[in-house]
């Protein structure tokens, strides 16, 4: 059997017991390279699509990723082949990521209030921390409420964009069905952020306006900006880069236990799909909450701001800084 896989996903050597890995830039994963290739492992920069696939003899595509929006789902399952995802792994590092910003930004967990737009694994983390650091916070999840979960209070997204001192988004990108999230954040809705607020992006680009978001802090209705994800990777908005207060290159998420769990739950994919032996001695399980939890603990343990100003004088390097960025410690 062959697979193949992004070079830039990590701790992929040696794991796979009698099958040919060959680990490729995301340029090269074309229709050529994957024609006899039995599993793909890719990130969110390979296009998996009748384009790539349907001349191939790829039974799974395993994304060591969160998202799926680079997966034509519909497409793959009515040719037979079985998509998996890494839901949560990365998480933690995303909570370390948006509550390491929030507290170098003025947020006070004692004084002020959190609007969570997206609940889930991400949302869900950041949310639990909040509350654990003493925040109040408020969340917005018309999906989970609708399906009856009873975690918590859901709120519609104005009064949670009325109400908090910080916005912080993590839901996925959809373009269709109930509760589209594409432009979630445009100029409609906007217009109730509370004037002021810390905007946080670590979700995908897409799911809010460009040029809202520009207009928005030119204006003052949005304080200070945290922009992990943008509109267009790697071809980002300058205007948006030049005014963002944090500007890093979609590596929110970049630990190395989330590395490690998202390498794990695609191994995991591709051996309940091919039947495969896989040795996962040394990957990170699950996530655990940290039994103690404190501001100075979250800040001194990791600085997300530090690539800023790297991003900002060179904005071609995006994908030549999110490659080569060094993965933080989560808080375990």
């Amino acid at each position: 059997m062959k697979i193949i896989a992004d070079k830039n996903i990590p701790f992929l050597e040696r794991r796979i017991k009698n099958v040919e890995l060959i680990q490729l830039p995301a340029s090269e994963i074309d229709a050529d390279a994957v024609k006899d290739a039995d599993a793909l492992i890719v990130r969110t920069r390979t296009i998996c699509d009748m384009n790539l696939l349907q001349d191939s003899k790829v039974k799974i595509v395993a994304s060591a990723t969160i998202g799926t929006d680079h997966i034509d789902i519909p497409w793959c399952k009515e040719n037979g082949i079985a998509v998996r995802n890494a839901p949560g792994c990365n998480a933690p590092g995303v909570a370390l990521y948006v509550w390491s910003n929030l507290l170098r930004n003025g947020f006070d967990p004692t004084k002020h209030t959190l609007g969570v737009i997206g609940c889930g694994n991400v949302g869900g983390i950041v949310a639990q921390w909040g509350e654990k650091l003493g925040a109040r916070v408020l969340v917005c999840d018309p999906p989970r409420k609708e399906k009856g979960y009873t975690d918590r209070t859901y709120l519609p997204m104005e009064e949670v964009l009325a109400k908090s001192d910080a916005i912080t988004l993590h839901t996925p990108l959809t373009r269709d069905g109930k509760y589209p999230t594409y432009h979630l954040i445009g100029e409609d809705s906007i217009a109730y952020l509370k004037p002021g607020a810390i905007f946080i992006n670590a979700a995908r680009g897409e799911v809010a306006d460009t040029d809202t978001i520009i207009r928005a802090i030119e204006n003052g209705t949005i304080g200070r900006s945290i922009i992990d994800t943008w509109e267009g990777e790697p071809d980002i908005d300058k205007t948006l880069l030049s005014l963002a207060d944090t500007a890093t290159c979609h590596i929110a998420g970049y630990s190395v236990e989330g590395k490690q769990r998202a390498t794990r739950m695609a191994l995991e994919a591709v051996a309940d799909t091919l039947g495969l032996e896989m040795d996962f001695e040394g990957l990170q399980g699950p996530y655990k909450e940290p039994e103690n939890l404190t501001s100075d603990q979250i800040t001194e343990s990791y600085d997300p701001t530090e690539m800023t100003e790297a991003l900002k004088s060179t904005p071609s390097s995006f994908e030549t800084l999110r490659n080569a960025y060094p993965l933080h410690k989560e808080i375990l």
